[in-house]
């Protein structure tokens, strides 16, 4: 019956694990339609989103601004507005990615190379689909500007990972060493009993 629990675990982890990328794809998609949109729509989308903030600001700090000074500071920091936009789905989908590739065992610099070099990647594609978008084109400082969240996105999995498998999820470590001996324990046993009836089927 141990056995048999363990044939489950194995094959739920086979068959989830590979969802864990489902967020990268869920950000990918997102990027991706951002970046469909015409120069009007994108810098719309991006006005009405600074002008909330600022509006929320305005109400948290009880700042006491106006209507029209928010629009004023909405039009005066669009450009900041929309370059933390970048970092900031970037360093998302820089996480989506690195943490999976963490969950199977990619650690350390490899984990920094597959992971950076994909998102800085898709990022440089990202920025070539804009050549084909009305009013939009490609530029290499959003990519520069891109890679500064990808890289903290990845940073960050690195710091978040290691501390949990270092406090958190240590317990777990050690559980996991001792299921892969009790597994290689199974599979010994498992090889040692079909020896075993070869040699009684051949005697017999």
């Amino acid at each position: 019956m141990k056995y048999f629990w363990m044939y489950i675990k194995q094959t739920l982890r086979f068959v989830l694990k590979p969802m864990s990328f489902l967020p990268a794809i869920f950000m990918m998609c997102l990027i991706f339609s951002f970046s469909a949109q015409n120069s009007n729509e994108s810098s719309q989308l991006s006005y009405e989103f600074g002008k909330e903030v600022l509006s929320i600001a305005n109400e948290t700090f009880d700042q006491g601004w106006t209507s029209e000074h928010i629009e004023y500071l909405t039009e005066h920091f669009q450009y900041y507005i929309r370059k933390a936009a970048h970092i900031t789905e970037y360093f998302l989908l820089a996480v989506s990615v690195a943490f999976p590739l963490y969950v199977y065992g990619l650690r350390g610099i490899p984990l920094v190379l597959v992971a950076g070099t994909f998102c800085v990647g898709y990022a440089c594609l990202d920025e070539f689909h804009q050549s084909f978008v009305a009013g939009r084109s490609p530029q290499k400082k959003d990519v520069c500007i891109d890679s500064i969240g990808i890289f903290a996105g990845i940073i960050l999995t690195r710091i978040v990972g290691w501390t949990g498998r270092m406090t958190i999820f240590r317990p777990l470590s050690n559980s996991r060493k001792k299921r892969k001996a009790n597994e290689a324990q199974y599979y010994r046993e498992r090889d040692y009993d079909r020896r075993s009836s070869k040699k009684r089927y051949r005697s017999a």
